[in-house]
């Protein structure tokens, strides 16, 4: 399996911060958010990494090299300008290759997240060896958390494994998932596009799926949540 990680992204929200350094190489307890992935997925055993980006992107090419310093082997898929999320997809989509992979965003804090979990959630056979109708496989998987401050509402709804758009309970998607190349085939090389769109159309047909990952994340937003991430730690107090 190969690995995508979504480095395009401007960080308007983080700036200042951004304005000299590109997002994924802000430090979270010394270390740069988009290196936690990295190293996350080479102990999985993904080492196959394909890496965007746009807005100073030269300089997490320079940060990062071939990949080769932290056991990988990255591919670069520069923009120019951001394509959002299924527009950098589609763009990468020559580096993926034909099997299902897995995308994660550079700007979330998720030190625990155990890559080996991926491999095979979008397996093409049955528990018992048996082809799935193409027309009914999943054609992603979802990492779902709970619902942070700033996003109350959520994204989905989760029953039986089952992404939906509307329901209870509901949760804040990640920004982890594993997709098949081929739910990209509308989105043309190098055209601009979103992928909630897809996903809710993909879930409306029952063909999204999914599980709730209940470690330890973070949606590195703003400067105030890495401000907390990198407080020091409070020993604990001696009863």
């Amino acid at each position: 399996m190969k690995a995508l990680i979504f480095a395009a992204g401007r960080g308007e929200r983080m700036r200042p911060l951004t304005d000299a350094c590109p997002k994924p190489l802000l430090k979270v307890r010394g270390r740069p958010l988009i290196v936690w992935h990295i190293l996350n997925l080479v102990r999985a055993g993904i080492t196959d990494i394909v890496i965007n980006h746009a807005h100073l992107g030269h300089m997490i090419e320079e940060a990062l090299g071939n990949g080769a310093q932290f056991g990988a082997k990255i591919a670069w898929s520069a923009e120019g300008t951001a394509l959002e999320t299924a527009g950098g997809i589609a763009r990468a989509r020559h580096l993926l290759g034909d099997e299902p992979f897995v995308a994660v965003a550079a700007d979330i804090y998720c030190p625990h997240f155990d890559f080996k979990q991926v491999v095979d959630v979008l397996e093409a056979n049955d528990p018992w060896g048996n082809p799935y109708p193409a027309d009914r496989r999943d054609m992603a998987w979802l990492y779902l958390v709970k619902n942070p401050p700033h996003h109350p509402h959520g994204d989905f709804a989760l029953n039986n494994f089952s992404i939906a758009n509307e329901g209870e309970p509901r949760f804040t998607f990640s920004g982890i998932g594993v997709y098949r190349p081929e739910m990209f085939d509308a989105v043309a090389p190098g055209e601009k596009a979103a992928l909630a769109p897809i996903l809710r159309e993909y879930a409306t047909r029952g063909r999204v799926g999914g599980e709730v990952y209940r470690g330890d994340w973070t949606d590195v937003g703003t400067p105030e949540r890495l401000e907390q991430l990198n407080a020091p730690l409070t020993p604990a107090r001696s009863k």
